[in-house]
């Protein structure tokens, strides 16, 4: 991707965030921390500069398709009902849409991270039950950092657990969820950012 369309990408990375803060700013700020820990894991295991910045715009709007989420559901205090369920699940769906609209070299891949951060390990996963290398390696990685925020992060629907307590119950998905090769680069860039 060359420098004038990665810049235009950028200029619209914000106005798509602006438009996602002004619908739920917990999203926005969740999304914000996705990128920071998303982009470290990416350094630690040497994505290229060309992977680089495809990896911040897909963490970025990872979940940009919540636009198409009502707020009852979206904003929902308690559990979602089975349907409910499976209306928030389409936001991955509607995310690689409104990526995939932008016609730029590279967006084809943030648009399938976008879709897959919600694939697992194991091909439990959704929206097409992907599993292991079938995920986007960009995917593999979002669902790390987004997994980690998601845990700590307090939520409408709960609230949020100890940095240690996040870990342990990840590391019990790894396999599962999580890559395992991957979850090692996570460890590592989780221990290099809480010294900082």
């Amino acid at each position: 991707m060359d420098k004038n369309a990665f810049c235009r990408l950028t200029d619209f990375a914000h106005s798509l965030s602006t438009a996602l803060e002004e619908r739920d700013s917990g999203t926005r700020q969740h999304s914000d921390r996705v990128v920071d820990i998303a982009m470290t894991i990416g350094r630690r295991c040497g994505l290229s500069k060309q992977q680089l910045p495809l990896l911040r715009l897909g963490a970025a709007f990872h979940d940009v398709g919540k636009i198409g989420v009502p707020d009852s559901i979206l904003l929902k205090p308690g559990l979602l009902t089975e349907l409910e369920w499976q209306t928030m699940k389409t936001h991955t769906l509607v995310g690689e849409k409104i990526l995939r609209a932008v016609k730029t070299p590279g967006m084809d891949w943030v648009a399938a991270a976008v879709r897959h951060h919600h694939e697992s390990f194991d091909g439990s996963g959704y929206p097409d039950g992907l599993a292991e290398e079938q995920i986007p390696l960009l995917a593999r990685i979002i669902a790390l950092a987004d997994g980690y925020d998601a845990s700590v992060t307090l939520r409408p629907y709960h609230s949020g657990v100890s940095h240690q307590e996040a870990m342990d119950l990840m590391r019990d998905k790894v396999g599962e969820l999580y890559d395992p090769l991957l979850f090692g680069h996570f460890t590592a860039a989780m221990a290099t950012m809480r010294r900082h």
